[in-house]
């Protein structure tokens, strides 16, 4: 049994350490590419923090022309709260 012990034990270790064994799927690879404000990717705007909404809020209006229409957008539709937040993300990320 000592003479299968450590066999069985390498041959695990090189399968746990190989980059087969570490691969990602297609669909977890595509869900990093995708364009985020913070470090995790979150579609749902309306649950974000203040402090969330505010950092994308603030590299969002960098792009003048693009938030000037996504507010006007959001003014017409008479939109507050965290229901603008979530017309906002989705305007400024189409």
């Amino acid at each position: 049994m000592n003479g299968l012990r450590l066999p069985v034990l390498t041959t695990t270790l090189l399968l746990l350490m190989s980059p087969v064994g570490w691969a990602q799927s297609p669909s977890s690879q595509k869900s990093e590419t995708k364009p985020s404000t913070t470090s995790t990717t979150m579609d749902d705007a309306s649950k974000w923090t203040s402090k969330q909404w505010n950092a994308a809020k603030a590299k969002w209006s960098k792009e003048k022309v693009k938030w000037a229409a996504c507010e006007k957008q959001a003014k017409a539709k008479k939109l507050s709260g965290r229901e603008n937040w979530q017309f906002h993300y989705d305007c400024m990320t189409k």
